[in-house]
């Protein structure tokens, strides 16, 4: 039994803005990267989810970092229910995909899942896994982060989006993350959503957000691979959580835990941890450097723990 803990972005601005968390002179992504390693042996990518990620910079990560490290990698936004901005998209696809004049103004900047043809979703899939090679290829590649859209809801399409994405990824050891209560909003749809993400081989993201909207799920204490737990926190500032207009996106995530709310994480996690073989710990509150100081004080909550049941 296994628990990691990590946060989901080493990179945010507001981090390296605020100073506390990267000594002064760590200034380069290599030094950033390297640093963060040394305090923790997991995190986040999450720049593939704006982007499809890059096979040279992957194996950067990969020679920065010990053999022991570990990445979860966020799917790309076009894979997940979201729109997706043209320019987000390879040069060479989006001019494939660039719509006509007498099509909405809209749709110049922001492309809906199905406005992506059959063929390019294909190819940009194939650039996708292809880019995240080296990641697998050093075994520091523990799962494909998917974090659906709230447009992807507990129906027809939906589900049919969760088994296209299994059979894409052949097997690839990857977890799923609902943004849209009605697939946890009763007893039976909570039941048939686990037993979905167990029959196609997903990782159960288990989430700790407020609660109270419809773009969020309840914590779900529950397993669905032996071989890996996901829990993803992002805070409970319910004042935030759909604000817009915000000057860092990283802003809706503004929280501290406090101790008291970490002992009990930490007690939920250790139970949890003995149904799977690694436990993945990640803390998604990167305004400034807040996900670092809940990632360590969640670390000393936990061995606090361990050292009281011995």
């Amino acid at each position: 039994m296994t628990i990691r803990t990590g946060t989901s972005s080493w990179t945010d601005p507001t981090l390296i803005a605020c100073g506390r968390f990267y000594p002064p002179g760590v200034k380069t992504p290599e030094g950033r990267l390297r640093y963060y390693a040394s305090a923790f042996d997991l995190v986040e990518v999450d720049s593939s989810y704006y982007r499809l990620p890059d096979a040279a910079v992957a194996w950067r990560w990969t020679q920065r970092t010990p053999p022991s490290f570990r990445f979860h990698i966020k799917a790309f936004r076009a894979f997940t229910g979201h729109t997706t901005p043209l320019a987000a998209l390879p040069r060479d696809i989006a001019q494939a995909l660039r719509p006509s004049d007498d099509l909405p103004a809209r749709q110049e900047t922001q492309l809906a899942p199905d406005d992506i043809p059959a063929e390019l979703r294909d190819e940009l899939w194939r650039r996708y896994l292809e880019a995240i090679e080296p990641l697998r290829q050093s075994g520091q590649l523990t799962a494909i982060h998917f974090q659906f859209s709230p447009r992807v809801q507990n129906n027809r399409a939906g589900r049919a989006l969760v088994f296209e994405t299994a059979q894409r990824l052949a097997g690839e050891r990857h977890a799923v993350e609902f943004r849209h209560r009605s697939w946890f909003d009763s007893p039976s749809r909570e039941a048939a959503t686990l037993a979905m993400l167990r029959e196609t081989g997903a990782a159960h993201t288990i989430v700790d957000s407020p609660a109270g909207f419809d773009n969020t799920v309840p914590a779900v204490w529950a397993t669905t691979r032996d071989d890996l737990c996901v829990v993803r926190l992002h805070g409970r500032n319910t004042a935030a959580w759909n604000r817009r207009g915000l000057a860092a996106s990283s802003g809706r995530f503004d929280y501290e835990y406090s101790e008291r709310e970490l002992i009990d994480i930490a007690a939920r996690v250790q139970r949890i941890a003995a149904q799977a073989d690694d436990t993945h710990v990640l803390f998604n509150t990167n305004y400034e450097d807040q996900g670092m100081k809940n990632a360590s004080e969640f670390q000393r909550a936990l061995n606090d723990l361990a050292r009281g049941g011995t």
